[in-house]
């Protein structure tokens, strides 16, 4: 199994004549592909001249948006004690519609 280093990547292949172009061509698929940095990428055989390609990804960090009192926020540190005093006195509706 060969193991190389592309673009700070571990990219592995059992593939004895894979070459460090052609698996950093099989990485920039994956980039397009994936939804966050890809951290390791796996090429083995498959059927019939196949490969099959696998990839790990870090998980995207994201934040919560909501809508309140108008507002588009994530967190609610920045507002005023009148502002979060209203926010706290809001009925909660959870669920979807009936």
């Amino acid at each position: 199994m060969a193991k190389m280093l592309i673009d700070g990547v571990v990219v592995t292949s059992d593939l004895e004549d894979m070459t460090e172009e052609e698996a950093g061509a099989y990485l920039k698929e994956a980039r397009k592909k994936a939804m966050g940095d890809v951290t390791r990428l796996s090429i083995t055989d498959a059927d019939e001249g196949m490969v099959d390609v696998r990839y790990i990804c870090q998980k995207v960090k994201f934040e919560r948006i909501r809508r309140i009192t108008g507002y588009l926020v994530g967190t609610l540190d920045r507002w005023n004690n009148a502002k979060q005093a209203e926010e706290q006195d809001r009925v909660k509706h959870i669920g979807g519609r009936d």
